[in-house]
C-alpha cells in the first residue's frame, strides 16, 4: 500500500476576533505538494487576514494550522519564514534604495553559515558563501526575467517588474509554501500574461505549493486547480474553477444577485 502524503498546508477551524468582530471564522484548507489554490472573495472578505494568520502577523484566537505536519500556532513571523512560508504583499514592500540583486540576497541571510569571525576577517569560507549566494540570487532573477536589471535601484523599476522582484525575494527564502497577495494588481494584460508564465515555471522548477489571492478572475480561472471563496470571513464555496464560476452563493457575494453576467470574463 502506498504511503498517504500529508498536505503541505493543513488549516483546521482557524479564526480570529478583533474586539467583538469575527474577521475570520472556522477557516479550513488543505494544500498538497505543488498545488496552486486560489483564495477569492469580495473586498473586505478577510483574505489578507487569512494570510496574516498564516504568516504570524496575527495569532489566531481559535483553530490550528500545520506546515508539513509542524504546528505553526504561536510562531513569530521570522520563525514562520524559517519554517518555510513566504509571501508577497498587496502593497509592494521592497528595500527601495537597495539594488535588485541586493533585495534578493538579503532574503538569503538565514541560510548563511559562516561565523561573525569569518565575516569580520573575510575568511575563505565567507567569500565562498558570498559567491554562492550571489550566483543563486542571479539565477532567481533570471527566472523572473530581471537578470539584466540586477544593478538597478529597486525603486527605479517599473511597477510590474517590482512585483516580479518581490516574488524572486520570496523564492530566495527557500520556502515550501508561497503566498501571493494580489500579484497581478496594477498590471497591464501583457504583464499579467508574463506573471502567469512565471508562476507556472516556479511551480515546476521548485515543486512548491502556492496560495493565491487575486481579483483578476481570468488569471485565477487559468492558473488555480482549486478555489476557495470567503465572504465576511466565512467560507461560502470551494471547488474547481467551473464549479465556483457557477456557484449561486459566489455570484450573490460578488453581484448581489443570481446572474453571473460575465463575472469571470477575460475582458
Amino acid at each position: 500500500m502506498s504511503e498517504v502524503k500529508k498536505p503541505v498546508l493543513e488549516v483546521k477551524h482557524l479564526g480570529i476576533t478583533f474586539g467583538g468582530l469575527k474577521a475570520v471564522d472556522d477557516f479550513c484548507l488543505e494544500i498538497g505538494e505543488s498545488e496552486l489554490v486560489g483564495l477569492i472573495g469580495p473586498n473586505g472578505a478577510g483574505k489578507t487576514t487569512v494570510f496574516n494568520l498564516l504568516t504570524g502577523v496575527y495569532q489566531p484566537t481559535e483553530g490550528t494550522y500545520y506546515l508539513n505536519g509542524l504546528k505553526m500556532n504561536g510562531k513569530r513571523t521570522h520563525q514562520v519564514v524559517r519554517s518555510g512560508i513566504a509571501r508577497t504583499f498587496q502593497n509592494i514592500r521592497l528595500f527601495k534604495k537597495m539594488t535588485v540583486l541586493e533585495n534578493v540576497i538579503v532574503a538569503m541571510n538565514m541560510h548563511m553559515s559562516y561565523s561573525l569571525f569569518a565575516s569580520v576577517f573575510r575568511s575563505k569560507k565567507f567569500w565562498r558563501e558570498e559567491a554562492e549566494i550571489e550566483k543563486r540570487a542571479r539565477e532567481l532573477l533570471e527566472i523572473v526575467h530581471l537578470e539584466d536589471k540586477a544593478d538597478y535601484i529597486a525603486e527605479n523599476l517599473p511597477y510590474g517588474q517590482q512585483r516580479r522582484l518581490e516574488i524572486a525575494r520570496a523564492l530566495a527564502t527557500g520556502m515550501k509554501l508561497l503566498l501571493l497577495d494580489e500579484p497581478a494588481a496594477g498590471m497591464n494584460p501583457t504583464e499579467t500574461a508574463e506573471l502567469l508564465d512565471i508562476i507556472h515555471v516556479i511551480r515546476k522548477k521548485f515543486q512548491i505549493s502556492v496560495l493565491l489571492i487575486e481579483h483578476d478572475m481570468s488569471l485565477v480561472m487559468k492558473v488555480c486547480e482549486r478555489i476557495q471563496v470567503i465572504d465576511y470571513g466565512i467560507t461560502i464555496a470551494h471547488g474547481t474553477a467551473e464549479e465556483i464560476a457557477n456557484h449561486p452563493e459566489v455570484i450573490r457575494a460578488y453581484l448581489g444577485k443570481e446572474e453571473s453576467e460575465d463575472l469571470y470574463a477575460d475582458n
